[in-house]
């Protein structure tokens, strides 16, 4: 069962377009501002000697540049993966043409090469970021050796030495990279849990519908039970009155036939069960079963074994029937159905403290190397006898299981470099709720049902 748990998220180059034009507007202008300050306070207070007409003019190309963005597209427009990076490759051209202007890689401003990467670290592709990136990191090269020098007030150069120079282009290097990877990386897994979060809930939303769904067509059934009753038996006292009138008759007969038809259908609709005790709880056999129910009949054989643990008189619980747990152990037993070769266990254990049900299959079992991620949301890929699995399953089962109280653990039937045994030797899910948490105390009787119509 080697890919069991695995999967991978689309990047977000092959999503929708992740980054609002007016972020990046908002960004460039708040850059201008601090541009156009640093400029009038190193030429105006500290006295510096460089092309102030020149960096005027590249401070302003990047305001009108700005402006006709906002004029051409709306603030709220989301720009295209190729968009974002060709405005972020002309942010970091246009501070590459003011750091040459002031002292190119002297000047400490050059650290500020680190935003339009990291920027695109959170909002771009992987390509993207890299292609910026290497861009970068090539400007900051010929800004170590082709510049404007920048000059005190008294004509002495504003220069670091050989050895500072260095040091400090190793660090925006390095810096660069740490902080575009950690910022993809954090933005990757972000993107990923919420993902997986609205598949959770999805299919808990789902599950409860469906839930609520058989209640009221169950209670419709038990409620509409007794007029229907009602008119089969007058329709069949009106039948042998009306022997002697046949044209009354047939309608009579109709009457009844029908009432037995919409009777049939009721009771087929009303199987899921009903809104009062027998919908909401469930002996722990049924409740494993109904959860195994869309997997039974797909080629491998389901084996069930149920037992109170060290061999105890306790009796099987009830427990409730809440669809976190049904979907939960649903996901679980179709996980063990995808890989398994030919068979699945399912074993259920009770006792006066814990309930556990435990899931094995006969496949090739977990990548041991991924025991500890499972349950992750969207684990990389991998592939194995020809299907490619997605963590986005056990995500959802772990979830909706942790939310009833319930722990989860995996491992595998088989160790590292073990002979193959011949059953049980795949993947092994087991789920354990404290009793307290999911069993429901013994009552006497189920109680009254409550009236759909009062």
């Amino acid at each position: 069962m080697s890919t069991q748990t695995t999967g991978s998220l689309l990047p977000p180059e092959t999503g929708a377009p992740q980054v609002r034009l007016g972020t990046l507007v908002n960004l460039r202008w708040l850059a201008i501002l601090g541009q156009s300050v640093t400029v009038l306070t190193g030429s105006l207070l500290l006295d510096l000697q460089f092309e102030l007409g020149l960096c005027a003019m590249v401070i302003g190309a990047a305001a009108v540049a700005n402006l006709m963005t906002e004029a051409m597209r709306p603030a709220n427009t989301r720009l295209s993966d190729r968009a974002a990076f060709g405005f972020l490759l002309f942010d970091l051209i246009q501070l590459s043409a003011l750091l040459f202007l002031t002292g190119g890689l002297h000047n400490p401003f050059a650290m500020l090469f680190l935003a339009p990467v990291t920027i695109s670290a959170t909002a771009l592709s992987l390509r993207s970021t890299l292609t910026l990136g290497a861009i970068g990191a090539a400007l900051i090269t010929l800004l170590g050796g082709y510049y404007l020098p920048l000059r005190l007030s008294d004509g002495r150069l504003l220069e670091l030495s050989q050895l500072q120079l260095v040091g400090f282009w190793l660090a925006i290097l390095i810096s660069m990279i740490f902080l575009a990877g950690f910022a993809y990386r954090l933005t990757l897994e972000t993107e990923r849990t919420s993902n997986a979060l609205l598949a959770t809930q999805t299919a808990l939303a789902r599950e409860q519908k469906l839930h609520d769904l058989g209640g009221v067509i169950a209670a419709t059934a038990h409620e509409l039970g007794t007029p229907l009753a009602t008119i089969k038996l007058v329709s069949s006292e009106l039948a042998e009155e009306l022997s002697e009138r046949p044209d009354l008759l047939e309608d009579v007969l109709l009457i009844r036939s029908q009432a037995d038809r919409c009777r049939d259908i009721l009771r087929s609709m009303g199987r899921a069960g009903k809104t009062d005790h027998h919908m909401r709880t469930a002996l722990f056999e049924t409740l494993v079963r109904e959860a195994a129910e869309p997997h039974i009949g797909r080629g491998i054989i389901v084996t069930c074994d149920w037992a109170a643990a060290d061999g105890s008189d306790e009796r099987m619980p009830s427990l409730q029937r809440r669809p976190e747990v049904i979907h939960g152990l649903r996901n679980l037993i179709q996980n063990a159905v995808d890989f398994a070769q030919s068979q699945i266990w399912i074993d259920g254990r009770w006792s006066a403290d814990e309930i556990m049900v435990r899931i094995i299959d006969d496949g090739p079992g977990y990548p041991p190397e991924m025991l500890h991620r499972l349950g992750d949301p969207f684990v990389r890929s991998r592939r194995r006898n020809g299907y490619e699995g997605m963590g986005l399953g056990l995500f959802i089962a772990k979830t909706l299981l942790e939310r009833t109280g319930a722990t989860l653990s995996f491992a595998n039937g088989r160790k590292p470099g073990q002979r193959r045994p011949s059953v049980r030797s795949g993947a092994i899910a087991e789920v354990v709720w404290p009793r307290a948490s999911l069993a429901v105390p013994k009552i006497g009787g189920l109680g009254e049902n409550t009236p759909l119509f009062p």
